[in-house]
This record gives C-alpha cells, structure tokens and sequence, in this order.
C-alpha cells in the first residue's frame, strides 16, 4: 500500500529526528509556468530547491509531504509535480485532523464553545483580553474594505461576513480564537469560500477513494499560542518592522520552497 503522509511546518524538527537530514529522493521539477514566471517571487535559485516531499524508503515507499494552512489556490500551482504524482499514486492518505470524518466534525463542533456560563474573559488574562477585544473591533471596522468586488457582487454584507468568521467569539473557546485571529486578514477575507490546502487534499482524497485518517486529536491548551498570535497581528496592524511571519511572507517561502526561511529564520 502506498502511503502519503501530511506534515506540517511546525513539527519539522520531530520529523527530523525521526528521519534524520531531509531529501526528497525524486528531483522537484520546476515550481511555476512560462506564464507565471513573470510574477514569481521566487528567484531562480529558490524555485525547485525544496518541494517539501520526502520519500520514507521501504517497500512499497511512504511519502511525506509538507502542507501550508492557507486557502489552496495560493499555493497549488506552486507545489512541484511529483508532490501532486506521489498523492495521486498513494491509496492511503493521512492528515493532522480528518476533515471529512463526520466524527471528527462533531468533535470540533462540540469543543468551540467554552461550558456553560464562562466566556472567554473569565479563561484568559485580563490584559490578553483587552487587547483581543480591541483587535476583533479593528477587523469589524476594517470588513467592508477587504471584501473583494466579487463577494459583494454576491451579495455578502460585511457583517454577514464578519459574523460567519468570528460570531459569538466571546463564548469560543481559546484554541478557536486563535484560528479566528489568523483568519481574520484582508487576503483570508478575500479567500473566504476557498478550501485550505489540508481540507482541499482531503476532500481529493476521499473523492478518489483513499483510505484517509489522521494522526492528532483536537487539542485545547493554546494560551501561548493565543497570545503569539495576537502579538503577530499586532505588529502586522501597527505596520511596525517587518518580522517575516506575515501568512504572506510564509506563502511566498513555501512556494519558493525555501525550507531554512520558513522553519529557522
């Protein structure tokens, strides 16, 4: 059975010990087209250096490949052909979360809201508080300006919008405001409807009957990363120095493949 593993960015060091100094046993080829070439932001250099695929040697061989959470189509036309041919071989496919297991769906519906009476001034300090509030209220004011022509032609309103990403945040739980804090910029809000990369590859897969599963649970305790978050934001909102963990400036390593700049810089 061929396998086909998803990693993401963040447990590369893991992954390192376990598979010791990382190469791909096939050669990436070319990251972008003659047309896109124009406006690729990778150099020469950069593009077909990393394509984020490993192949784990055994019979039959097991790839593991390395995955962005951002909507799909800022990345697919990036991701090297033999990434693309090593899923479409396997007959197995394994992710951090299962998206497409209605168990798993329930879970992650279940666990958003915080029990019954608390909300989330009463779980976080009362300074990460403020500032998160203060920082919903900026994305509320700034909706209507990073909605794209095209959701207004639909006939998306801002607060519709903004409800739909963020409704009732008070009542969530921390680990959901963190991934509303990072869904919460002008390029998510323009995407919004657009599969990220993770749930795009799942739903491929089950669409070609793979067997799928998964490797994490949904876990809770992400006070820390709240706050890093939050402070990233901050930053990006306050248009203080650049500090290279923009979701743009991550996109652009990870269709560069610049494996170094992404994980160690």
């Amino acid at each position: 059975m061929l396998s086909w593993l998803y990693w993401r960015p963040t447990a590369l060091l893991a992954l390192l010990a376990l598979l010791g100094s990382p190469r791909a046993d096939v050669t990436a080829r070319s990251l972008a087209s003659p047309d896109q070439a124009m406006g690729d932001p990778c150099s020469t250099k950069e593009r077909g250096v990393n394509s984020f695929l490993w192949t784990i040697r055994r019979f039959p061989p097991a790839y593991l490949f390395g995955t962005i959470h951002v909507p799909y189509d800022r990345v697919w036309d990036y991701i090297p052909d033999n990434s693309k041919a090593a899923f479409a071989l396997s007959d197995s496919a394994i992710f951090e979360l299962d998206l497409t297991n209605p168990y798993t769906l329930t879970e992650l519906a279940e666990c958003q809201v915080l029990p019954h009476g608390q909300t989330l001034s009463d779980v976080l300090p009362a300074d990460l508080y403020r500032r998160l509030e203060r920082h919903v209220d900026y994305v509320r004011a700034r909706m209507s300006h990073w909605m794209s022509e095209e959701q207004k032609k639909k006939g998306l309103f801002a607060d519709y919008l903004f409800n739909a990403i963020a409704g009732n945040w008070r009542r969530k739980r921390p680990v959901w405001v963190m991934l509303m804090i990072n869904s919460l910029t002008e390029a998510d809000v323009k995407s919004r409807g657009i599969p990220v990369l993770d749930l795009y590859l799942a739903q491929e897969a089950e669409r070609e009957g793979k067997v799928t599963g998964a490797v994490e649970r949904v876990e809770e305790q992400v006070i820390f990363a709240l706050n890093q978050t939050l402070l990233q934001h901050e930053v990006l909102r306050s248009h203080s120095s650049p500090t290279g963990y923009s979701s743009s400036s991550l996109i652009q390593h990870y269709n560069c493949g610049d494996l170094n700049a992404l994980m160690f810089n």
